[in-house]
């Protein structure tokens, strides 16, 4: 593994792996250490997963990872407004991943609720988010290759307030553009993302590497939201990529 400098003027940092099971292993014992330091500290922990396919293998390990997970609040960075039994929602990822074996006894936080739009629930995920523990101790993120991250989609309705930090709001209901995503979705906030003690962005593959490339080249986030979390320097942000 070998990590690079952190990148001006951003306190983002990019750890490259040799492999994607080298990463796991790090990331794994990492945030176990973050999440039962917490708890020692300050009597809870909160961690905010993500979905789509790369964390799957992480979870795995992770679940069966010896911690206090009673004492550990789990979220999600955004769900999709769909059944939760469908293999679309990020919410069945993290049940059937994460929150097994020794995880099992965490506290679940979700987004999806039984509103038929996400844009109905807003208030109520909202402060079912803000009575977990904040800042969050691990937020953990993917990119798409079109910059998003969470549910901060390009050309998304409901994206420019999303990532206006001026506003409160934790959560905000997302409706892309485009109409293969799947719909509605539910994601935190800029805001609520950048309330975290530590952030982890998960890279696989030539395609995102370079992806991560393009995004801190420019500096729109509307073009590419992901700027909008690498490019700032209130919070430390760990991109870790692996082949």
């Amino acid at each position: 593994m070998s990590n690079a400098a952190s990148r001006d003027p951003s306190e983002t940092q990019f750890r490259e792996f040799h492999t994607f099971g080298d990463m796991n292993a790090f990331l794994v014992q990492d945030i176990v250490n973050r999440l039962t330091d917490s708890v020692a500290q300050r009597g809870h922990a909160s961690l905010v997963a993500s979905g789509g396919t790369t964390p799957g293998a992480m979870f795995d390990l992770l679940a069966c990872a010896d911690m206090p997970w009673r004492d550990v609040a789990v979220t999600l960075s955004d769900d999709r407004w769909i059944e939760t039994t469908s293999d679309h929602s990020n919410e069945k990822l993290v049940r059937n991943r994460l929150l097994t074996a020794k995880a099992a006894a965490a506290r679940f936080v979700p987004l999806k609720t039984g509103h038929r739009h996400a844009q109905d629930a807003r208030h109520e995920v909202d402060a079912a988010v803000r009575a977990m523990p904040r800042p969050f101790d691990v937020v953990l993120l993917g990119m798409g290759t079109d910059g998003h991250i969470a549910s901060l989609i390009p050309g998304a309705e409901g994206l420019a307030r999303a990532l206006d930090r001026r506003d409160s709001a934790l959560v905000q209901a997302i409706h892309p553009a485009d109409l293969s995503e799947k719909g509605e979705r539910m994601s935190l906030t800029l805001r609520a993302l950048l309330e975290a003690r530590r952030i982890i962005v998960l890279l696989r593959g030539a395609e995102k590497r370079e992806a991560y490339r393009w995004v801190m080249r420019g500096t729109d986030p509307l073009q590419a939201p992901a700027r909008a979390l690498l490019q700032q320097t209130d919070v430390p942000v760990s991109v870790c990529w692996a082949p």
